[in-house]
Formats: structure tokens, sequence, C-alpha cells
């Protein structure tokens, strides 16, 4: 999978997008994958993957509006009891600068409390875009108790990584290096806030943090301050939307949040 970065490398550079070194610009593209060759479809595919065309087609389609949940890197997520997904969220704060997040959501963890229907991360949540259904009271007691399914999602197999919430950060802030590596730290605090149990042995959580620099703003000591709040709630909207819009499929292994 880490070969569609490749594809988008040569989009970018295409469009002459990259990093300038001496003379040439060079497309930079981090990847991270959730592993899917266990998960069913038509692996017979030759010599070479699709992962690079696919990439490149990915990255030639890029919208500002695009379906969450069951589609792209969320598509076969899974989390402890339900299908996980892709999600995104964004924030506009008062400084003028904007955040957003986009994450396939693919824990160890669940990211309901216990059984229920309701989210861990009901605090942030604007308006009813995961439910809008708060805190359960009382706490189910299952919450504090909740036992991982490994059996159900690995036939009995516990190896390390082999869960995984990958996400962005991004932002239109001017951001140095080390500021931008702030953000990707606080923006794992949403993790904690959207997943229990989270960064576990068994996940690969990662976060991507960058900032376009768009807005021309530079931000004050509490005014990034904010920002980092923001990268953390952010995030765990973004994380618990894309199971929120996990659809059903033929040959699921868990049920989608809806169902319940």
């Amino acid at each position: 999978g880490l070969d569609a970065a490749s594809g988008v490398q040569a989009a970018l550079r295409e469009k002459n997008i990259g990093v300038e070194v001496g003379g040439f610009r060079v497309p930079i593209v981090p990847a991270a994958i959730l592993f899917d060759l266990r998960n069913g479809g038509d692996k017979d595919w030759g010599r070479y993957p699709p992962y690079r065309e696919l990439g490149y087609e990915a990255a030639q389609a890029t919208t500002t509006d695009f379906p969450l949940g069951t589609v792209g890197a969320g598509t076969g997520a899974l989390t402890s009891g339900l299908k996980g997904g892709l999600g995104s969220a964004s924030t506009m704060l008062d400084s003028g600068v904007t955040i957003g997040a986009l994450a396939a959501v693919n824990p160890t963890g669940s990211v309901t409390v216990g059984r229920s229907r309701h989210f861990w991360a009901a605090p942030f949540e604007i308006g009813d875009e995961f439910g809008g259904l708060g805190y359960p009271d009382p706490i189910p007691e299952d919450a504090r108790k909740i036992l991982l399914k490994y059996r159900d999602r690995r036939a009995g197999e516990h190896p390390e990584g082999a869960s995984t919430t990958i996400a962005v950060i991004a932002t239109d802030a001017v951001l140095s290096k080390s500021a931008a590596k702030r953000l990707a730290i606080s923006a794992h605090d949403g993790f904690a806030r959207a997943i229990w149990p989270t960064h576990t042995p068994a996940d690969g959580d990662l976060v991507f943090a960058l900032a376009t620099g768009r807005s021309g703003i530079e931000l004050s000591a509490d005014a990034a301050i904010d920002l980092y709040t923001a990268a953390g709630s952010t995030m765990a909207r973004a994380i618990s939307r894309g199971v929120h819009a996990a659809t059903p499929a033929d040959g699921d292994l868990f049920p989608v949040w809806s169902s319940r």
C-alpha cells in the first residue's frame, strides 16, 4: 500500500509541486497505511499491485467535498465492536486560523462508551455531527472494563501494530517545523479523547502535521495555545465522524454504528 505515495509523487511532479533542491522540484510524500491484504477482494494483480496508480488517481481527484465512512482508506477499517471508517472535521479559530483533521480509523479500542451509541468524544461534538447524544447517564459498567475482541478481528493473533489510526492534522497558519511537530503531538490527544484504549502495543498510531501558511498568520503565544487545543478536539471529532458515517457491506466482520 505504501506504493500509493509513488503515484502521488508523480502527480505532484507533473504540477511542479515540491521542495526546491538545486534548481529541481522534489515532491516529498510521507506515507503510512492500514494493512489490507487480508480484507478480501481480488489480490491477483500480477507482478505489481495497483497502489501506485490508485495513488495517482486519488491525487488527481482531490476536492474539498468528499464522503466519509466506508470509503477510501476507511474501507474495511474496524474498531472494537464496530466498523471504522474515514473521518474529517475542521475548526475556525478566533485568530482567523483554520485547522482540519482527516483520520483513517482502525484502532484496537472503542470509540463508543462501552457498547452504547454514545461517543467518547461527545464533549467536543459540534451540533449533531455524530449523533448529538452526549454522554450516557449513568456510564455503562462495560465502559470501565471493556474487553477487546482480538479473536473476532485477528483470528486469535495479537500482533503489535496490527491496528492503527492514521491521521493528518493541517492548518493554514504559519508554523515552524518544531511548531508543526507540536501540532501533531497535540492532535494525538484527540486520539485519547475519542478512543478507549488508545496508543496500545497493538496500535501503530500516527499523525502527520502540515501547515500551508496560506493565511499568513503567525500566532502569538496565547493564540498558539488555542491552536493546539483545537488540534485535539478537531481530531477527536474526525475520528468519531468516521465511525458514525460507516455503512454496511457484504461480508462485514462487525456492524456499523447506525445499527445500534
